[in-house]
């Protein structure tokens, strides 16, 4: 296999992460903010740049296209996927890339805001970068590695194929979605008329991991409903809802449970958004777990606090609503295992060791593998997603790009 040249990929990575993809959580528009069009209208015409002739933008903003297979025999369509929108949690606008040639280890300090210092010993994985050439932000945006590395390294991966058609692969189905940083990236997608037969998202971290393992996740919408009268005249009258929520709050247990004090496959109940006043406060829980019976088991210790409360303040009341979000894909996926089998030896073949993971999150392959399409995750080489202090090794990008060059090989070589 010829090496794969940085021209592939770099300098589209280098174009897409200026541009301003923030979704929304406030929003109630699809997408949540039309700016992410801007990224995919390029995207479209890159693809059909490339010879991609059905390249398209879709209604609700998702880019589709088709790279026809270059064999005369039956290989299921793979579909590959990533998202256009970054994290609102960081700002995306006027992001500035910092390249670090040649990274000899030690701290980096982000030129913009030198508070801002990505610290070797508090990122392991930089200790398996000397040498390489970091791309970081300059302290005052996030960098958009997620997901624009994982864009980048599709597209790079196209042109590598086209531009070697000696190497042999199926049917390969493209698309960027939007709004999977708000947790609705496939609320439209339609998967029959995407085609693939298997997918796979190229949105994870650390070089060589593949990832078929993500929590599952539920919303917890807990209504506190006080009693309000004039702050003047309240005595023995008012319940003040905040006060119950900070009470709610001060239940919870104060060294497991939680994202600050859990790890590896413990779940969690985050307290993630509150507001309100006397007579109404809202307090937004993400309950998270990698089993259902575990998430149960938090949403049941949750709902018991409550019950609690709203007894204890009748006539004021707690009430808790609950909504799914998704489900850990590995039950699905385990059904048909060689799914993750092919992504693990495409990993091999780059020269890598290849790594099997859960993620501590969720990603479009989540509600993809519980819509029909199967859908592992795939490293990028990005890290401190949704951050200031994001970065990417740009040697690690490009094993990314030959690990999807290999995958669809494999995809092609099996078969036959």
């Amino acid at each position: 296999m010829k090496p794969i040249e940085r021209r592939l990929f770099l300098d589209r990575f280098l174009t897409y992460v200026k541009y301003d993809t923030q979704s929304s959580e406030e929003s109630d528009t699809y997408p949540s903010t039309l700016k992410q069009l801007e990224l995919s209208k390029k995207l479209v015409g890159e693809l059909k740049e490339l010879g991609l002739k059905d390249a398209e933008l879709v209604e609700h903003g998702y880019v589709f296209a088709t790279l026809p297979s270059n064999v005369d025999y039956n290989v299921p369509t793979i579909g590959l996927i990533a998202h256009v929108d970054t994290s609102p949690d960081v700002s995306g606008e006027n992001v500035n890339p910092v390249t670090t040639k040649n990274y000899q280890g030690g701290d980096i300090v982000l030129k913009n805001d030198t508070s801002q210092v990505i610290e070797f010993d508090m990122n392991p994985a930089l200790k398996n970068c000397i040498g390489h050439d970091i791309i970081t932000t300059d302290g005052t945006t996030l960098l958009g590695a997620d997901n624009k590395a994982g864009i980048a390294e599709i597209m790079g991966a196209l042109t590598y194929l086209i531009e070697n058609p000696e190497i042999k692969h199926g049917k390969i189905r493209v698309s960027f979605t939007v709004d999977e940083e708000v947790g609705t990236g496939t609320e439209h997608f339609d998967v029959k008329y995407f085609g693939a037969d298997f997918a796979y998202t190229i949105d994870g971290e650390t070089l060589g991991e593949i990832e078929d393992e993500t929590f599952c996740a539920d919303t917890a919408i807990v209504k506190i409903h006080g009693v309000n009268v004039h702050p003047g005249y309240a005595k023995n009258k008012m319940i003040n809802g905040m006060k119950i929520a900070a009470e709610l709050i001060g239940k919870l247990p104060k060294d497991t449970m939680s994202p600050e004090t859990t790890e590896k496959r413990e779940g969690y109940l985050h307290p993630h958004a509150l507001k309100g006043a006397v007579e109404l406060t809202e307090v937004t829980f993400l309950a998270r777990d990698f089993t259902v019976e575990g998430l149960k088991e938090k949403e049941d210790f949750l709902k018991n606090i409550c019950d609690e409360l709203s007894k204890k303040y009748a006539p004021a009341s707690v009430e808790m609503e609950v909504k799914e979000s998704y489900r850990n894909m590995k039950y699905k996926i385990d059904e048909q295992p060689h799914v993750v089998d092919y992504a693990l030896e495409a990993v091999e073949r780059s020269g890598v060791k290849p790594i099997k993971n859960l993620i501590r999150g969720g990603t479009d392959g989540a509600r993809l593998s519980y819509m029909g399409l199967l859908t592992p995750n795939v490293f990028t080489g990005g890290h401190n997603f949704h951050s200031k202090k994001e970065w990417v090794s740009i040697q690690d990008m490009e094993k990314a790009v030959e690990t999807i060059v290999n995958l669809v090989q494999i995809w092609a070589e099996k078969s036959k």
